[in-house]
């Protein structure tokens, strides 16, 4: 899978980002919460990042 940083809300690598793929999806790198209360399959998961990030991506013109 070949990925390319969309839009990120710091530098340094280690704050919530957005990935396009070549298999045209998404990835997200985000905080992982513990508190959301949803049953999900043991191969998925969800993670929380800010919506300014996704403003960001859209206004952007990068999705």
């Amino acid at each position: 899978m070949l990925v390319r940083k969309l839009a990120g809300s710091c530098d340094d690598g280690d704050c919530p980002t957005l990935y396009a793929t070549d298999r045209g999806t998404l990835l997200v790198q985000g905080e992982t919460p513990a508190d959301h209360g949803l049953t999900l399959p043991g191969h998925e998961t969800v993670v929380e990042i800010p919506m300014e990030l996704i403003r960001k991506a859209i206004r952007d013109n990068l999705v």
